[in-house]
């Protein structure tokens, strides 16, 4: 059996030089292939191989153009890929501090603006433009928000979260104290 698959995967690849191919049936019903006749045996017609040959690209639109038409086209079309951390639907128990912050894809281009709030109010980032901070946020659900901008205000990604911070009840014995001064929202900046 195995030698009448390799025959026959021999004989598929000579296909393609157009050669007669012969098979016979065996009393046991397996089938016998060869390149020669076989007494008992037959002329087969193997088809060529199916083959796809993929259409050439078009070029786009903008390729005829000189190259700083076209570089102004992409600028017009820029995204970015973003994902704001904390995740969606993420729970925080007893947290003193918290960190909102946005991957993008590509990296931040000069320029761009990024923009962190927090159930609506902005929160201030510290040195890094792609993070903020917030000390001791409050207990229950919370949505964030991130929105990069370019110079003219175009938005080039938004993302939002919603996420949730548990504060231990007065009453339980693991709770940890914490300081009791909190920072009051800021009002937003034009």
């Amino acid at each position: 059996m195995k030698r009448a698959f390799a025959i026959l995967g021999s004989l598929l690849a000579a296909s393609g030089a157009l050669a007669e191919t012969y098979v016979r049936v065996e009393k046991d019903g397996t089938k016998t292939y060869s390149d020669r006749p076989l007494p008992g045996g037959q002329p087969i017609d193997i088809q060529p191989a199916q083959t796809y040959s993929a259409p050439q690209p078009q070029p786009s639109p903008s390729a005829n153009l000189p190259g700083e038409q076209r570089e102004l086209i992409q600028a017009a079309n820029f995204q970015y890929q973003c994902a704001l951390s904390p995740s969606n639907e993420q729970n925080f128990q007893n947290p003193e501090n918290l960190t909102l912050s946005v991957a993008l894809t590509p990296p931040l281009r000069i320029g761009d603006q990024v923009r962190f709030a927090m159930d609506g109010t902005e929160v201030p980032k510290g040195d890094n433009p792609t993070s903020a901070f917030i000390e001791y946020p409050e207990r229950g659900t919370h949505t964030a928000n991130v929105r990069i901008t370019d110079r003219s205000g175009k938005s080039l990604c938004d993302a939002t979260s919603t996420f949730h911070v548990q504060r231990s009840n007065l009453n339980s014995p693991n709770r940890r104290l914490v300081p009791t001064p909190r920072p009051t929202p800021r009002p937003r900046s034009p």
